[in-house]
């Protein structure tokens, strides 16, 4: 398969295994790599030319902000045609190789039949989505949930071929809001920016506005042709 660059680092997706479904309704996915085994969860769906890939924040493992909003997102899609990826870090703690296990994601769904690709990702996951949609011309549009600022840098990028919307609590401890609010203005259009009041750094407060924005945005900008205008929620 294709080889993966990021700067001085390459990874070559060498092996792909697809496990028996899951109760919960994803295939396992083991992906191997030069650089090592990714472990994700897949949602199929026959035919799709359009999926979703879904990352957390440093605590690695299979975490999700907003009560959930990953799993139960990745079920809901599949009945809009979406298929999803989650990706579990190799190493969650590391920008740069979690990136390039995005980057792998994609290539996978891609050998699937996938033509476009939206990216979310929360916290730390949010410079990974960002970084890996600004290598990655088949993804039309990105979701940043509580994002980080540092990394973030490469959102000047996206501009005409992939949108952002981004998502923030203003109660939120761990990372200010005024980071969504600087990668916002880094941001060329089309963008939007959400600030909810109160909401602290895992949305759960506001689980089902988030749930509903992001399901909304995730569908209008997959099925939107990539140079028309973006309709804001």
């Amino acid at each position: 398969m294709q080889p993966i660059y990021d700067e001085s680092f390459e990874m070559m997706v060498e092996d792909v295994e697809v496990g028996e479904r899951h109760q919960e309704g994803y295939h396992p996915v083991k992906l191997t790599t030069s650089r090592g085994f990714i472990y994700c969860r897949y949602y199929p769906v026959t035919g799709a030319k359009q999926a979703a890939i879904w990352v957390g924040g440093v605590g690695g493992d299979w975490d999700t902000p907003a009560q959930g909003l990953y799993p139960r997102l990745c079920q809901e899609l599949t009945s809009e045609g979406i298929a999803s990826l989650r990706v579990h870090y190799r190493y969650p703690t590391e920008l740069v190789e979690a990136v390039l296990d995005v980057l792998a994601g994609i290539t996978f769904l891609q050998n699937e039949g996938i033509e476009s690709i939206a990216l979310i990702g929360h916290s730390f996951g949010g410079a990974v989505v960002i970084q890996a949609a600004a290598q990655a011309e088949d993804v039309h549009t990105v979701v940043t949930l509580a994002t980080q600022s540092y990394g973030a840098n490469p959102v000047r990028e996206l501009a005409t071929r992939c949108s952002i919307l981004l998502l923030h609590g203003t109660a939120d401890p761990v990372l200010t809001p005024l980071c969504s609010q600087q990668v916002y203005q880094l941001a060329l259009e089309p963008k939007h920016l959400i600030l909810y009041p109160n909401a602290s750094h895992g949305l759960d407060e506001v689980a089902q506005e988030v749930h509903q924005v992001v399901r909304d945005w995730v569908i209008e900008q997959l099925k939107l042709d990539r140079f028309s205008s973006v309709s804001l929620p």
